[in-house]
């Protein structure tokens, strides 16, 4: 298994991605396509024990984070995320992990790799904490601000494939987010999903709100891609001021320091479980190969964690799930598969 790596993409790129990278070298069965600018990597991988495990592919050009994403993909086409997704189209490589831009990415990987057959748009899947020690799989969010009821149908079975074949879940239970639990609550888009969801042969278990996400109401919750981005940045906006505020509780007088240290290995699970550092990134459902996008903050640990996403996606047949959900639930023709 080849994993190509978008070496220059993120806040923290190079250093860091090549440091995730590394990290993946000396714990990952695949071998590791490291691509960007030949000279700034070497400078970060000389002296390193597993750069040897580490292949470099030239791309000399960098789409910066704010960046216009269409006219930069157009624009550079030389660039480090080009140069990545076309390496899995050419079947150089069985996967493409960017830390970049986020719209660059999702635009680049449909101008690139396609859309799978009947599938009307993509969406970014990501895996969030479900119960007390669960995971669920939050989709769309941020790869379509518009939609329509077909694409979160859809979604809902490109999800339902994906927690199936990755996590062994036999019946999926799918939930649309909505305002109220009743099948009367929410706006246009959902009441019309959710009576498409309710003829399907999915698991549907019904509207969800915002406050079910964490507690295992449904393995899969689906929503547009405004909507679905909103959440997730609130969420962890959230856990940021949870464990900020926490810090600030425990160092205000020595006994509160001492309280901290009788329960920091607790305080630390509860970290690791909210950190979007140990989910990697985001899955792009729907294009032609394995793309992951992870966080523009990831620093080593989350580039790891997405490069390990992207080989449990490959090794699981995350593709195939994906063509079987777009022939259960074929685009129709004309409107539906746009871009507007």
């Amino acid at each position: 298994m080849r994993i190509a790596v978008d070496a220059m993409g993120g806040d923290f790129a190079p250093a860091e991605v090549v440091a995730g990278t590394l990290m993946a070298a000396g714990g990952l069965a695949a071998e590791l396509l490291l691509v960007g600018q030949p000279d700034a990597l070497r400078s970060e991988l000389t002296g390193t024990a597993e750069s040897g495990r580490l292949t470099v592919v030239e791309a000399p050009d960098v789409i910066a984070m704010d960046e216009h994403p269409t006219e930069a993909i157009r624009a550079k086409p030389e660039s480090s995320l080009m140069v990545g997704l076309r390496l899995v189209k050419e079947g150089r490589a069985d996967a493409f992990v960017t830390c970049g831009n986020t719209g660059a990415a999702m635009a680049g990987a449909l101008l690139t790799l396609g859309r799978v057959r009947g599938i009307a748009r993509p969406a970014l899947g990501t895996v969030v904490p479900n119960g007390d020690s669960g995971l669920g799989l939050l989709l769309d969010v941020g790869a379509n601000a518009d939609c329509r009821p077909l694409h979160l149908v859809q979604f809902a079975h490109m999800g339902a494939g994906y927690m199936a074949r990755t996590f062994g879940i036999p019946r999926p239970r799918v939930g649309l987010l909505s305002i109220g639990e009743e099948d009367t609550k929410g706006n246009a888009l959902v009441l019309e999903t959710n009576r498409l969801l309710r003829q399907s042969r999915l698991n549907f278990v019904g509207n969800v709100e915002g406050k079910d996400l964490t507690r295992n109401v449904a393995d899969v919750v689906v929503t547009d891609g405004f909507t679905g981005n909103v959440v997730l940045k609130t969420a962890e906006g959230m856990a940021d001021l949870l464990f900020n505020e926490l810090r600030r509780v425990f160092e205000l007088t020595p006994w509160n320091r001492a309280a901290g240290l009788l329960v920091m290995s607790e305080l630390r699970k509860v970290k690791r479980r909210l950190d979007y550092a140990e989910y990697g990134g985001a899955l792009l459902l729907g294009v032609e190969g394995i793309v992951v996008i992870g966080h523009g903050r990831s620093k080593a640990r989350a580039v790891f964690n997405a490069i390990r996403s992207a080989g449990e996606a490959v090794r699981n047949g995350v593709l195939d799930v994906i063509r079987e959900a777009a022939a259960e639930v074929p685009a129709r023709p004309g409107r539906d598969t746009d871009d507007s």
